[in-house]
């Protein structure tokens, strides 16, 4: 199936598709800033540049995007056209969360991923919902979790 839009304009809406600052972690962080939790964002010296650290308590958040890492949800479903290229960029994106998953746990970090469809899409949870768990998991001694849609 041919695409609906230009290459030109594929090219220009692709090119606003942003990788940090995304709406779903901003929702986070803005949560977590006034629950009183302070914490540094994109550290380029931790494995991943990690969408906000917790230094006080070991921990960093991901906030990945549904479609961008491949997440088996109602908001992820493969391309039709170029599926070669879809299924390579999407493999590797997995593959690339694995390999910092298992840094951050070898040098003691522990990780919460916060998935785009625990904030939108129709089996999200409420943002105080998703807020109260993300508390719950950073007083915790878990060394990892994710949270996802309902």
């Amino acid at each position: 199936m041919a695409d609906v839009v230009s290459k030109q304009k594929r090219s220009e809406m692709m090119a606003g598709i942003r990788g940090k600052d995304t709406k779903p972690e901003l929702i986070i962080r803005r949560g977590l800033h006034a629950m009183g939790y302070r914490f540094r964002i994109h550290r380029r010296d931790l494995p991943g540049n990690p969408d906000i650290v917790l230094p006080k308590y070991r921990a960093v958040i991901f906030v990945h995007g549904c479609f961008w890492h491949g997440h088996d949800c109602h908001l992820f479903k493969w391309p039709k056209t170029r599926e070669d290229f879809w299924r390579a960029k999407i493999g590797a994106n997995r593959k690339r969360d694995r390999e910092v998953r298992d840094a951050s746990r070898n040098i003691g970090w522990r990780q919460l991923d916060v998935w785009e469809c625990a904030l939108k899409g129709k089996s999200c949870l409420s943002v105080p919902d998703a807020l109260e768990q993300v508390d719950r998991w950073l007083k915790s001694d878990s060394p990892r979790d994710e949270l996802r849609g309902a």
